[in-house]
């Protein structure tokens, strides 16, 4: 049998979770982790949506000047630093003692997905409004803006479906935890989404900052900051791709492109101007 599709893989480790085998603290523990991360995964998820749909204007924040810029600027770090920190190798064995021994490894990434969905949660309810609006649409234009936030949602969505749900929203950890197995990881993603950019899910998570329908100062600088780090963390998981899939990725790396649907290449050997052509 070919490699499962997304589908089968989640749907097999769904059917598993509801016959596990026998370990009621196993059990116990396996679905506090899961209730706790797909809580809080969606209450990141849900801040996230309406605070940029607004243009970072509503939250909880209220310091005033200029310890707000202070407090937004480390909320603004703090969150692709943990992120890609816990993802090396002196991170990988921090996110295992988060999660209670001897199940550390097994959870981990439920693990992280409560840290991360914490991180979001952090950064956008807690967020401090500068309260200037630069610019907010309206008629034709906020339909248009508002559909493009949505569309770009669901290419997240997608990328992350594409990538393997389990493991993007922590369920591959507490899943595996209940049927008290190793955790299955998804193969190198190739399909989907991944077919055309190798970095889908970081391209559509920047895509979301960009089409909101209100601009402020604050918006720009959430913009700035979350796309920066989308170019270049994925830097950091591509060495990692390479180290474990070796000639295969090599292969991928060479034919997909890195964020843009786009190659360049030249149109002879001796033209050195570079045309963008679809993939």
């Amino acid at each position: 049998m070919d490699d499962p599709s997304p589908f089968q893989r989640l749907w097999a480790l769904a059917i598993g979770t509801l016959r596990p085998p026998p370990g009621r603290g196993r059990i116990a523990l396996a679905f506090a982790y899961g209730i706790v991360c797909h809580a809080l995964f969606a209450a990141a998820v849900i801040a996230m949506i309406v605070a940029m749909f607004f243009g970072m204007t509503i939250s909880l924040g209220n310091l005033p000047a200029p310890w707000s810029f202070a407090a937004n600027a480390l909320l603004l770090l703090q969150f692709p630093l943990v992120h890609s920190l816990l993802l090396t190798r002196r991170g990988g064995p921090k996110l295992s003692r988060l999660a209670p021994a001897p199940h550390g490894g097994t959870l981990a990434t439920t693990t992280y997905a409560i840290v991360a969905s914490i991180q979001l949660l952090l950064l956008f309810a807690l967020w401090t409004p500068s309260g200037t609006i630069w610019w907010q649409a309206e008629g034709a234009a906020f339909i248009g803006l508002c559909a493009a936030y949505a569309a770009s949602w669901a290419l997240l969505i997608k990328a992350s479906y594409d990538a393997g749900a389990e493991v993007q929203s922590g369920a591959l950890g507490w899943m595996s935890l209940a049927q008290d197995k190793k955790p299955e990881f998804p193969d190198m993603p190739t399909t989907g989404l991944f077919r055309f950019v190798r970095q889908p899910i970081y391209v559509s998570f920047a895509l979301t900052t960009w089409t909101v329908p209100v601009w402020t100062p604050d918006q720009l600088a959430v913009a700035i900051s979350l796309t920066a780090y989308c170019l270049l963390a994925p830097l950091l998981k591509e060495r990692r791709f390479a180290a474990r899939y070796g000639d295969r990725f090599a292969a991928y790396k060479a034919r997909v492109p890195y964020a843009l649907p786009l190659r360049w290449t030249r149109t002879d050997d001796t033209d050195t101007t570079q045309q963008p052509s679809d993939l």
